[in-house]
């Protein structure tokens, strides 16, 4: 085995990259909770991956047998219905370990020198997650479906001069047809999978150049012993891989209890309306897009004008990666910064959550009021941030980790 390795490191560096990415690749050693879940986001990619190659096998992209391809999935496939369900579960799942994973960072402050470049690959990661859901969104080619993206698709009208061009270049019809669902389920199976594969790659190798952040924002490589090695790191493997591996078996547990007995979690996780054909002449009751996508949603439609709503909507997301440079603390993590920063980040999540709620239920005039309320905090989270940052009193920061 040694010889064989000794061949294969000649010509590729195999013992180099398990060294510097796993045995040799030093993390603090006070990782909490919050820690699973950059490699729970992993493991939702390889399901999404694995289960939707195997859907491909059985799915037809074309607007007369996609909704009848889907259901002869669910019932004559053999196991097909599990895999429709491990994908469409997989998907809420995915967006959920995401959200965590951002949360953590903004709780202890990763997006901060020097680690501004991991967050924005992040960031991007995040987008493109974003276009690979609204993309796969469409395939079922049921009513939600359908009509869904007629109204996303529609919103790039109300950009001036080039919207309905564009709105048309997006479609490649007139109207959301064959074509549109045959260039989108291109773009869901093939080329969106292999950004998304190639930013996680980049996201980790910047990772593991600047190092890991941890709950105290300490840097563990500005003290090390006589071997050069962190006084307060550990190696990755065998002791995170191993720890990851536990939450890894509890994430299954929930995950499989989810798709055994509620894959449609009462019409979040599958929207009802879905399990018709999509018909260009019914429209449902109440469109609302799938629940991940419901907080910017809710954003849009806190806005009366249509092109200020979109605006807003894109602003929303755009200003997550200049986040970086709004933090002006001179501390990262949020256990030594002052009670400003502790405010407005339970404030912002809150918000966060009140619209996700609000763009899944039908507007009134109270529900409008509130989500205008919520789109003014959100934004004032990031706004008001190079203000309270830079003056609110912070603890002093130990010089090693505290565990």
């Amino acid at each position: 085995m040694s010889k064989f390795m000794e061949w294969v490191d000649a010509r590729f560096p195999a013992t180099k990259m398990w060294e510097d990415h796993l045995s040799k690749y030093y993390a603090p050693k006070n990782f909490n909770f919050f820690y699973f879940f950059g490699s729970l986001a992993l493991l939702a990619l390889v399901n999404q991956i694995v289960t939707g190659v195997w859907l491909t096998m059985s799915y037809t992209p074309s607007a007369e047998e996609a909704f009848a391809s889907v259901e002869y999935i669910m019932r004559d496939v053999e196991y097909g219905w599990i895999l429709r369900y491990l994908h469409s579960t997989g998907a809420s799942a995915f967006f959920v370990v995401v959200y965590l994973h951002m949360f953590r960072g903004l709780l202890y402050g990763s997006y901060q020198k020097p680690r501004e470049l991991v967050w924005i690959f992040g960031m991007l990661i995040y987008l493109m997650l974003m276009a690979e859901a609204f993309m796969g969104y469409l395939l079922p080619w049921g009513q939600m479906s359908y009509w869904g993206a007629q109204v996303i698709i529609s919103l790039f009208g109300a950009i001036p001069v080039i919207g309905d061009d564009l709105t048309q270049w997006i479609r490649g019809d007139y109207l959301i047809s064959g074509i549109t669902l045959n260039r989108f389920f291109a773009l869901h199976v093939v080329a969106l999978p292999i950004v998304i594969l190639g930013l996680v790659v980049l996201h980790i190798l910047a990772l593991h150049e600047v190092g890991s952040n941890n709950p105290d924002g300490v840097d563990i490589k500005k003290k090390k012993d006589e071997n050069g090695i962190p006084l307060d790191g550990i190696a990755f493997h065998p002791y995170y891989t191993v720890k990851d591996i536990v939450g890894v078996v509890v994430f299954l547990f929930i995950f499989c209890f989810v798709v055994f007995f509620f894959p449609e979690m009462g019409g979040y996780f599958l929207e009802k309306p879905n399990f018709e054909a999509a018909n260009p002449f019914k429209t449902p009751e109440h469109i609302a897009p799938v629940w991940y996508f419901t907080p910017y949603y809710a954003i849009l439609r806190a806005v009366p004008d249509k092109l200020l709503g979109v605006i807003a909507m894109g602003a929303a997301i755009a200003v997550l990666f200049v986040l970086p440079w709004l933090d002006r603390s001179p501390v990262k993590s949020m256990r030594y910064k002052g009670w400003m920063s502790k405010v407005w980040l339970l404030i912002f999540c809150v918000s966060f959550v009140i619209l996700g709620v609000l763009g899944v239920l039908s507007p009134t005039p109270g529900r409008t009021l509130l989500s205008q309320v919520c789109t003014f905090l959100y934004f004032a989270y990031f706004i008001l941030m190079p203000f309270y940052t830079r003056l609110e009193k912070t603890k002093p920061v130990p010089e090693r980790v505290t565990g």
